[in-house]
């Protein structure tokens, strides 16, 4: 069974370093190299599309150094690895509210999506300062003074942070928990759920694989009888 698009819940940072008596800042930095190895892995595989929910609109309630901290580290992965994208032919897509980013990282969002815009493999999505909600409200506002009675799915999704991108067929969440936190919620209507208890720092490419084995073995019947 194909996939065409993964999104993944990076959970588990803070704990991973916790248990190793280490700041929970190491824990977001050995996030990174996962999610680079991760990355590179759904590249190899030219899986059309991954998104990665980075930083949420409700992460914003943690401690004002752990925020500067991620704010710093998103702003100097997106201007370290322009070699990695080229060498992968990755694109790279931001989805969330941009504006309420500090300035310098919503320039290195629109500098890197501009730069790999042109690559033809896999396109990831970096999901900052996103939210599920916000993103259907963002899109509702969107549709002032149009007519609502005419209004389809096809139409709203085009109003989407992730227009003209497939809909989630497989969520991977670490850490273990089993819920989805609020994203992607109108994409993932009918995604299949994957939560494994390793947290994300020790998430490696052979559970990335695993969890591709168990959605090739799944049955999805979008509501009907197969």
């Amino acid at each position: 069974m194909t996939v065409q698009h993964i999104a993944v819940i990076m959970d588990g940072n803070g704990r991973w370093a916790q248990q190793r008596g280490l700041a929970r800042t190491k824990g977001h930095q050995e996030g990174l190299e996962t999610a680079k190895k991760i990355v590179k892995t759904a590249a190899d595989l030219r899986i059309p599309y991954i998104t990665l929910y980075v930083f949420s609109t409700e992460n914003w309630k943690r401690t004002e150094g752990e925020v500067g901290f991620l704010m710093g580290l998103i702003q100097k992965h997106l201007r370290a690895e322009l070699a990695f994208y080229a060498a992968n032919s990755i694109r790279v897509r931001h989805i969330g509210e941009a504006a309420a980013l500090p300035h310098e990282i919503q320039v290195e969002l629109a500098d890197i999506a501009a730069k790999t815009a042109h690559y033809t493999g896999t396109t990831v999505q970096l999901a900052i300062n996103y939210g599920g909600r916000d993103e259907i409200v963002r899109a509702v506002r969107k549709l002032s003074g149009k007519p609502l009675e005419e209004l389809t799915e096809a139409d709203f999704e085009t109003l989407l942070d992730t227009a003209g991108v497939p809909p989630v067929d497989l969520v991977i969440r670490t850490g273990g928990e089993k819920r989805l936190s609020n994203f992607l919620l109108w994409q993932t209507a009918y995604a299949e759920f994957y939560s494994t208890d390793v947290l994300w720092p020790d998430f490696t490419p052979a559970h990335f694989m695993e969890a591709l084995d168990s959605y090739a073995k799944r049955t999805r019947r979008f509501g009907g009888i197969v």
